[in-house]
């Protein structure tokens, strides 16, 4: 039987391999972005078959928290819980653009597989997601460049309202006062309620009203939108 952290459908890493060992690892992820902020960081080493996210299934309803909201604390407690290991909140906060955490060490045991995860902010349910990256057994340093995906659980609107957590629709306040406020809403005619690859962001230049309540000079991004480096050790 197939084991799971958070949803029930799970895909196999390989039903004949043999479980391998992996190391003690470090790990870096620094904030590719122009003007978002990543809320606290979930770094999590488990087995083969645990996912935090996967691309075309459906958010769980912890994925949807984190997403929506930044809030990791269900996600982390279905890693360890699932005896995984996590580094959670590495950065103790936000982790600004242009910025790293780094040294970020953790005894990984028996788990072979890193995932990563945190919400891009400000967005309605975009997050930055490294998805059951098997981790080298040999010596080295590892380099990835990282995408941002949709939770699929929020209308891409693009309105700041004080919402934001997990099924409240709007986008928490972007730090430093620079989002707007008054927006129409971003007219998004997608469908796809599954875990995909962000489009980015649209924003504009009014402050006061326009479409959006992102400023599309400080907040517009594209992918990748991380740096991740594991040294394994």
């Amino acid at each position: 039987m197939k084991r799971t952290l958070v949803t029930a459908s799970l895909m196999a890493a390989g039903l004949f391999s043999l479980p391998t060992l992996a190391a003690d690892i470090e790990v870096s992820v620094t904030n590719l972005t122009h003007g978002n902020h990543f809320t606290p960081l979930l770094i999590a080493a488990h087995d083969a078959d645990s996912h935090l996210f996967q691309v075309g299934t459906e958010a769980s309803a912890a994925l949807q928290k984190m997403a929506e909201g930044g809030d990791i604390a269900d996600l982390d407690a279905a890693v360890t819980g699932n005896a995984g290991v996590t580094s959670a909140n590495p950065a103790m906060g936000l982790l600004a653009a242009g910025m790293s955490v780094s040294e970020v060490m953790l005894d990984t045991g028996d788990n072979t597989h890193l995932s990563i995860v945190a919400m891009v902010l400000p967005t309605n349910d975009a997050f930055v997601g490294l998805d059951s990256w098997e981790i080298p057994t040999e010596a080295g340093t590892y380099t990835m460049y990282v995408n941002a995906y949709d939770a699929g659980t929020e209308v891409n609107d693009e309105i700041i309202n004080g919402g934001g957590m997990s099924g409240v629709p709007g986008i928490p306040a972007a730090p430093g006062g620079d989002g707007g406020a008054n927006g129409t809403g971003v007219m998004d005619s997608s469908d796809n309620s599954n875990v995909h690859t962000h489009p980015g962001v649209l924003g504009d230049m009014n402050p006061a009203g326009g479409m959006s309540d992102l400023d599309s000079r400080v907040h517009r991004w594209l992918n990748p939108v991380a740096k991740v480096v594991v040294t394994v050790k």
